[in-house]
């Protein structure tokens, strides 16, 4: 990658790995400061500031092999501690950033693994990957694709269904037609699965059996007309199983994606190639978090679609951003946008998820600084290494594919990291530690 970025025109820039605590969208690891006691250094959860200054700097083309730290949750794909490809363009578009990252994806891939990705990548919008695949990094390999019915219960008599759609949820079906291999005391299993482990409410479920009956503990509550609506919109036919999910949009899609991938794989319903790789664009800039306020949905910097920008004023949560993801085989390379260079517009995008212009200046002070003295367009991108060399070693975990992983409660095991440290260290950095309770 770093030979096909050189040939490119790219120059490599190393950034700091002490800097300063922004709000990023993932908890920082912080190091106290011996020099300036109560003070402390950040440890980057990306370049992503640093490289935006490069291009104000003139630095037109920037690629660094960057170190990265996340006090995050660990899980298969993610570790404290990573390695990204970053890369930042200045007078660019979406088109020339995707052009970029398609040739060093297919250089990477075909120099390290012999996989020759086709080409050109095809692309998918974020709102088609939710409605159809119920998540944004999916794999198009698996054949089977859910279907929206929201509108079907909106004013259904069936109470369990209605009332979520009421509460603002969504109903949405995954068919699988030809399911007779999938057991009842399976159906069973899958129910409890998604209770227990994914937090469901429960699974609706309808089989279609040889003689056309539907047989299901919901059947009862559905009338005819439902009943041929649902057959039509599933395309359902004896044989069919439906499986079903009434609740809040990210969890009945989160649920359905998860049956999707783990039933289109055990069924062997998949298009038999070996590698998927795709686009995937048009992603929202805003979201809402838990107590309804705005809040990003990849990072604050994200510049709006230009036709777009007048929704800032008048409707913020249809906003979609000049962002894009890599995804290869249901499994998320990276992602990037074009960002705000227009200050203005980055002042209001802060104000719409409640910073106040004290909060703004503390926080990104010296980013809104330097874009008031003119940026040029630019965007990026960012590769998870470890990600992209877990998927070409069809690995399970990062901790297949990295030297020294820790573990899911964050720890070295060979290193006994963290670990205590001596009181004379904590004195000298003025620094003092509250007993925890035992374990």
């Amino acid at each position: 990658m770093r030979h096909s970025l050189a040939e490119q025109g790219f120059q490599e820039i190393e950034t700091p790995i002490l800097s300063r605590a922004t709000p990023e969208g993932a908890r920082d690891f912080l190091v106290p400061s011996r020099l300036h006691p109560g003070s402390f250094y950040a440890l980057p959860q990306s370049p992503q500031i640093m490289k935006q200054l490069l291009m104000v700097a003139g630095f037109e083309r920037y690629y660094q092999i960057a170190r990265c730290f996340r006090d995050e949750d660990q899980r298969a794909d993610r570790q404290l501690e990573f390695t990204q490809v970053d890369l930042e363009m200045s007078f660019v578009g979406v088109e020339e950033i995707l052009s970029v990252l398609e040739q060093v994806t297919a250089d990477g891939c075909r120099e390290a693994a012999g996989v020759e990705l086709p080409r050109p990548f095809p692309r998918i919008s974020y709102r088609e990957a939710m409605d159809r695949y119920g998540c944004d990094r999916p794999d198009t390999r698996i054949l089977l694709e859910l279907v929206e019915m929201t509108d079907l219960f909106a004013s259904s008599g069936f109470k369990a269904f209605r009332g979520a759609v009421d509460q603002g949820g969504i109903v949405k079906c995954l068919p699988i037609h030809d399911a007779d291999e999938v057991s009842r005391s399976e159906i069973d299993r899958l129910e409890s699965f998604v209770r227990k482990e994914l937090g469901a409410r429960g699974l609706g479920w309808i089989r279609i059996a040889e003689d056309g009956e539907w047989r299901s503990p919901i059947v009862k509550f559905l009338s005819e007309e439902e009943r041929q609506e649902i057959a039509e919109l599933s395309q359902a036919r004896p044989g069919t199983l439906l499986f079903f999910q009434a609740d809040a949009p990210e969890k009945a899609n989160a649920i359905l994606s998860r049956l999707r991938t783990d039933l289109g794989e055990k069924l062997g319903r998949t298009d038999g190639r070996e590698w998927d790789v795709l686009f995937v664009v048009d992603f929202p800039v805003f979201e809402r978090d838990e107590k309804g306020q705005l809040t990003y949905v990849h990072q604050p910097f994200v510049a709006p679609l230009e036709e777009d920008i007048p929704l800032l004023e008048t409707d913020p949560d249809s906003v979609r951003g000049t962002h894009y993801d890599v995804v290869m085989n249901g499994t998320e390379l990276g992602s990037g946008s074009l960002r705000n260079h227009r200050p203005d517009i980055q002042r209001r995008i802060l104000d719409l998820m409640g910073y106040s212009s004290e909060e703004m200046e503390q926080s990104f002070g010296f980013m809104l600084n330097a874009l008031a003295l003119g940026a040029p367009p630019h965007g990026g991108f960012a590769f998870g290494f470890d990600r992209m060399v877990m998927v070409l070693a069809h690995a399970e975990s990062l901790r297949d594919v990295v030297a020294f992983p820790k573990t899911q409660r964050g720890q070295d095991l060979l290193m006994e990291a963290p670990s205590p440290v001596l009181g004379a260290q904590l004195d000298e950095l003025g620094i003092r530690v509250r007993a925890s309770k035992p374990e």
